[in-house]
């Protein structure tokens, strides 16, 4: 089914519905196919005669599945919509399928129009996963300009190669050692971004919704994130009561880091809470007026999208081993959750 310029298998989510005589069933999709939302859920019932209840929370990856809160409500099958599944989302408490959706947008201007900008002339390839599709394009532009592409397979949390999440960039960094350079097939820039503060390899990133490409964009933004990230972490160098925050999201559970958090902050005599929260927010956090510092172990994004809207520091496990030395600033590195 086409539907705003992606490509989305629905007919494979009908399918199981009807096999299985699910009657109620449950929906869930990112924020940018919201407004489409009646032509999905049309399709469905029309092919299937099930109730379908969408779910209007925030959609943020394979992650995030709405999937307990459903029970409540007798759905009996979730259909998950532009993402692809991770380790961690198995054993549901409802049966889940994930459909991506594919993008129908052309690369090829975009591509080519990243080219002058490339360093070397080893290239790794790296998309999220609207545009997996695609990389096979993207190579035979690359090659018919005398550039070498390199795509990699991910650690188990990635379905195909080439693939990046927001938090997980190992096809990416599997080949770091072996590119000059990576092109980053997607629009935003914190994809790219996680990867340029994780590699420290130039990145250009190819937009095939604008036909744009940004390099020196992603520069200046990591040199911005890199500054406020030391800031949160000379901020968090004289607190004495720290949150440690675990994540409810399935795919976004670390409890094990969180008690080596835990034991690394007792080590160095700080007083510590575990909180478990689904959705992180200023307002939720700001009871705990006396907690001096968060570490977050849930989703990396939480300590810098929303940076400057909280009043106290939310750092990651990367970041508490430089405020308590056992790294250098040298050594910085993006939080990932790799499999």
């Amino acid at each position: 089914m086409q539907i705003a310029g992606y490509s989305i298998d629905l007919e494979r989510a009908t399918q199981t519905i009807k096999k299985k005589g699910y009657k109620t069933v449950g929906l869930q999709i990112p924020e940018g196919l919201k407004r489409n939302v009646f032509k999905i859920v049309e399709f469905l019932e029309k092919e299937t005669h099930a109730t379908i209840i969408v779910s209007a929370d925030p959609c943020f990856g394979a992650c995030d599945i709405a999937n307990n809160e459903l029970k409540n409500l007798d759905v009996e099958f979730v259909v998950h919509i532009g993402h692809t599944p991770i380790p961690g989302t198995e054993n549901l408490w409802i049966p889940t399928t994930f459909i991506n959706a594919l993008s129908t947008m052309d690369v090829t201007k975009a591509v080519e129009k990243s080219l002058s900008f490339l360093e070397g002339k080893r290239i790794g390839i790296v998309a999220t996963a609207q545009h997996l599709h695609s990389l096979g394009a993207v190579e035979n532009i690359l090659q018919k300009n005398n550039f070498e592409s390199i795509i990699s397979a991910g650690d188990e949390r990635i379905s195909e190669k080439g693939q990046i999440l927001g938090c997980d960039f190992s096809a990416g960094m599997n080949i770091v050692d072996e590119v000059d350079c990576f092109l980053f097939i997607g629009s935003g820039t914190f994809h790219p971004l996680g990867l340029l503060l994780s590699s420290k390899k130039p990145v250009i990133a190819a937009d095939p919704y604008t036909n744009t490409v940004k390099k020196q964009e992603l520069d200046e933004l990591k040199d911005i994130i890199l500054r406020q990230r030391y800031g949160a972490i000379a901020n968090s160098k004289n607190a004495k009561e720290f949150g440690i925050l675990i994540g409810l999201k399935r795919g976004q559970q670390r409890m094990d880091l969180a008690h080596k958090v835990k034991e690394m902050l007792d080590a160095f005599n700080k007083k510590s809470l575990i909180i478990a929260m689904d959705n992180f927010s200023p307002v939720s956090l700001q009871g705990f007026g006396n907690i001096d510092c968060f570490v977050s172990t849930a989703c990396p994004r939480i300590a810098i999208d929303d940076y400057l809207q909280y009043k106290t520091p939310i750092i990651t496990p990367v970041e508490l081993e430089i405020v308590f030395g056992k790294r250098k600033w040298e050594d910085y590195g993006f939080d990932q959750i790799l499999g």
